[in-house]
Parts: structure tokens; sequence; C-alpha cells
């Protein structure tokens, strides 16, 4: 059995990890679109921000001064077995959110939306989100931490399958561009798609596109994998770059993720992360042993699965 005393100590490292230190592939990404960078404008600001990275990191304080609305994300293996359950890991989740606010610290962004009132410490009505998933054969539970701006940076239509792909790279173009013109978004970011489902799918595939998958790793349908490609290309040719000045760097990556979605419709939202790209990764095993890391591995086979049955819950049903 997990302690509750381990996942709320793990969720609060996370939490931390993630307010002060870049993610090891968007690190990675950045360097790549400073290499290419010819504005003048636009590669001092990703100078300076690399910079900046380095003098937070060694001082242990935020790399952003606005912290975002930090919120969860929690897998949890289909064998883990937590002290308490999911209502114990909720209420730890929340103490750790506080804690960091004030020990880190994290500007307390969440107020309460007609009144303005503040509990000074992130937590709230409905805050943090906390957002599940499961994975199968497995007894560790792992605890993502994201600290996403909470403001703009976001986008949704609803398309019609006649608009096909065109239509997407269309929509595509007019958000990062009004993102760039009006400050909608600090560019270069890691931009997410999600594209299908209901509404409400369709924004929340959007959002864990852009914070839960590390920049490189390209979704395993070709054809979803071309048009992230193809879209990165566009967003880094339009003319803007670091913080809308001109330059090539406007997408680190473009990451799609996609749902079944009414026949007669296609839609689509777009996030983007930040300059600042912050979320971090505690697993805790069922020893009671936690492993930090900045990629989340959400989205695995499991959870893009397409048939009725996963293939090992049909074994264990033939084998009984």
């Amino acid at each position: 059995m997990i302690p509750i005393s381990t996942v709320e100590a793990a969720a609060y490292d996370a939490m931390c990890k993630a307010a002060i230190e870049i993610p090891d592939d968007y690190l990675t990404g950045l360097k790549a679109l400073v290499a290419t960078e010819q504005g003048d404008l636009s590669h001092f600001v990703l100078e300076a921000m690399l910079e900046n990275y380095e003098a937070a990191k060694a001082d242990r304080r935020a790399m952003c001064a606005d912290t975002g609305v930090p919120r969860y994300y929690v897998k949890s293996g289909n064998e883990a077995v937590i002290e308490g359950g999911f209502v114990a890991i909720e209420e730890a989740l929340r103490s750790a959110c506080a804690r960091a606010t004030h020990d880190v610290p994290l500007r307390p962004n969440r107020v309460h939306p007609l009144s303005r009132h503040d509990n000074n410490n992130n937590v709230g009505l409905n805050a943090p989100e906390i957002e599940y998933s499961f994975e199968p054969d497995t007894d560790w539970i792992e605890i993502t931490t994201v600290h996403k701006g909470g403001l703009f940076g976001t986008d949704y239509r609803m398309l019609f399958p006649a608009d096909g792909v065109d239509g997407i790279k269309r929509f595509f173009l007019d958000a990062i561009i009004a993102f760039g013109k009006r400050g909608l978004a600090c560019q270069p970011a890691i931009i997410g798609i999600g594209l299908g489902g209901s509404k409400d799918t369709c924004m929340v595939l959007g959002k864990q596109a852009a914070c839960l998958r590390a920049v490189g790793e390209a979704n395993p349908d070709p054809e979803v994998a071309k048009l992230e490609a193809e879209l990165k290309d566009l967003g880094n040719s339009v003319g803007m770059g670091a913080m809308g000045f001109v330059g090539s760097s406007m997408v680190v990556d473009c990451h799609i993720e996609c749902g079944f979605t009414h026949t007669g419709g296609m839609p689509i939202s777009i996030h983007a992360f930040c300059l600042s790209s912050r979320r971090a990764t505690a697993r805790i095993y069922a020893n009671g042993s936690v492993q930090l890391r900045s990629e989340p591995n959400w989205f695995t086979p499991y959870m893009r699965r397409n048939e009725i049955s996963w293939p090992q819950v049909e074994k264990s049903k033939k084998s009984a």
C-alpha cells in the first residue's frame, strides 16, 4: 500500500520542480530554435530566457513571476493501492498545492469569479483541477503537475468535414497569428491541438496535447504525425518569433490528439503552453520509492486504444 504521506510529499516536490526547472525536452527544443532564429529581438528574448532559466534553477526561485494556475494529472495503475483511496489523494494534492504556493512561492492566482476572494493558496472551488487516467498491469501511481496560464492562448472552432486539412491549417494560422499580434500567448510555445470528440473532449485533448507530451514526441498515427510536422513548419513561417517580435520561432513543437467525433462535424481546439513550460511528474511505486522526471508519458497505447477491449483484458477473459 502506498502511504498517503508519500503521495503528498511527491506532489509537493513535483509542484516545486515544475515552477523552477524547465523540462529537458522543452529546453532542447528551445535551444534548437535559438540556433536558427535570425530576428534580432526574437533572438535576444530567447537568449535572455535561457539565462533566466539557469538563474531560476540556481537560486531555486520560480522561473516566471506569473506561475499560472497549477493543476494535476493523476495516472493510476489498475493494481495500485493507496492509503485512504482517491478521496485521500485529492486532499493530499490540494494540501501540496497550498504548501508549494507559500514555499516556492507561487503567485496565488486563484480567485472566486464574482467576489474575487482569494484564499491565498491556489486552492478553492474546483481548484486545482485534477484529471485522471488509468493504466493496466501496473501498481504505481503518477502525479503530474502543470502550471499553465489561465487566461488566453486558447481557441476553438467547429469545422465541417469538407473543410479538411486545409480548414485545419487556416484555423491554426488564424489562432497563432492572433496569439502573437494581440499578446495572447508567450511564444515560442508548444502548441496542442484537440481534433474531434465532443466540444468538451476536444478542449481537454488539446490542453493535454500541449502540456503532457514531450517535445519531439510524434503522434504514433503517421497521418497525424505528418500534420503535426506541417503545422509546426507553418507556424514558424509566418514572420513572428519570440513574444511576437519579427522572427521564425513561434512554435517549439506541435502536438495533435484525436477523438472520434460526430459524422457531421470536425471540432478543433488550439492551446499554446507558454515560453515557461512548467510541468513535472512523480511516479510513486508500490514500495514507496519516488521517481521525479519532466516527461509525463501520459498518452500511452492504452490511452489511445481504438477497440472495445484492451487485448490483455480479452486474454484474461479467455483464460478464465
